[in-house]
């Protein structure tokens, strides 16, 4: 079933993860979210992409991100890869992208609840930290993207806090880059530390690989940004995980 021109499938298959990693980063591109040329990293690195899932900042682009970050989960789960009872978003980008990801969720059958944090305990009212529904059984982090790993750090702590558990983490881009200094770089990338440190899958709706593949493709919006292809694949030689 098409919805928007994005695929949604009832029954998720390898072709719907190709489709959806495809139309994803072809709307990233038609966002403005995802581009090419020079750009500084906070690591002080020359990128030849930048990905700023702030730019999703408007109504119908939410929506169309949640429905991608919602059916990536299902697949995932169809894989069985993640098991999942509720959603978790971090403040601040992650309390949105969760809320938005169970609406798409409910909208495709499966009705799951979600909580979020404050950056600030609050000592009136229902009081506390986390708001929303109580952190209980399997719970799936959403976030945009992991570069230090701070606040899936933060977020797996609360809900094992809270007796629940972590059960993966869902982002939305995968830089598969690897931290540090370019005289001390890390073996791992920020995705792979996290899987490593907490035991978790990192799922994300595309990666860096997925992005070289769409460049390779040569078609539609690929074709205007082949002279980009070559800078991307040296940048991914001296900094890729």
């Amino acid at each position: 079933m098409s919805r928007n021109g994005y695929l949604w499938a009832a029954g998720p298959s390898l072709t719907t993860v190709q489709s959806l990693q495809h139309q994803f980063i072809e709307f990233a591109l038609q966002a403005g979210v995802l581009r090419f040329g020079e750009f500084k990293t906070k690591a002080g690195r020359v990128s030849p992409y930048f990905f700023n899932a702030g730019l999703f900042n408007r109504g119908a682009l939410l929506g169309r991100l949640a429905r991608f970050y919602a059916q990536t989960l299902l697949v995932a789960r169809a894989e069985g890869r993640v098991g999942f009872d509720m959603l978790f978003g971090p403040a601040y980008k992650g309390i949105t992208l969760a809320a938005g990801t169970a609406m798409a969720l409910a909208e495709l059958g499966t009705d799951v609840s979600f909580a979020f944090n404050r950056k600030e305990a609050k000592d009136h009212g229902e009081g506390g930290i986390i708001v929303g529904a109580p952190l209980e059984g399997r719970v799936v982090v959403i976030d945009d993207v992991i570069t230090a790993g701070t606040s899936v750090r933060e977020s797996v702590e609360l809900i094992r806090a809270a007796g629940a558990t972590p059960a993966a983490v869902l982002i939305a881009l995968d830089r598969m880059e690897r931290a540090g200094p370019d005289e001390a770089l890390s073996p791992r990338s920020a995705v792979q530390d996290v899987e490593a440190s907490y035991r978790i899958p990192v799922v994300s709706i595309a990666t860096l690989d997925d992005l070289m593949k769409f460049l390779d493709a040569g078609t539609g919006q690929a074709q205007q940004l082949q002279s980009f292809r070559p800078a991307v694949e040296r940048y991914r030689e001296r900094y890729g995980a």
